[in-house]
């Protein structure tokens, strides 16, 4: 399955005005990342992939809308697959956007490779 072209320009939006971001296909689908973290995408899989503090995601998750994101069979701490049904309005894809966004600011920004 492609990445939702809509919901990538919607968050595109979003973070237009955030220092540091950069765009990179990733996961099969189009990621935002802020200083070289990836805090939200547009997932290959549908619907929003938003990276967390791994300490407090497991209150974010409900196992209907937000589950937390499964690799290769096992399950990865801070990685949320949001249900596009989630992010349907504005305020809703917002809150998400923010969110990873957040976490990725917190991070120690990457340096970028040659």
């Amino acid at each position: 399955m492609a990445y939702d072209h809509e919901l990538a320009d919607r968050i595109r939006e979003l973070v237009a005005g955030e220092e540091g971001v950069t765009e990179q296909q990733m996961f099969g689908g189009l990621a935002f990342l802020i200083n070289g973290n990836m805090s939200v995408a547009a997932s290959g899989q549908g619907g929003l992939l938003v990276r967390v503090n791994p300490d407090g995601a497991e209150g974010l998750v409900d196992d209907e809308r937000v589950r937390t994101m499964v690799m290769r069979e096992r399950e990865m701490r801070g990685w949320l697959q949001v249900d596009k049904s989630a992010v349907g309005t504005e305020g809703q894809l917002e809150d998400w956007v923010t969110r990873g966004v957040g976490y990725a600011r917190s991070l120690p920004a990457k340096k970028k490779r040659r």
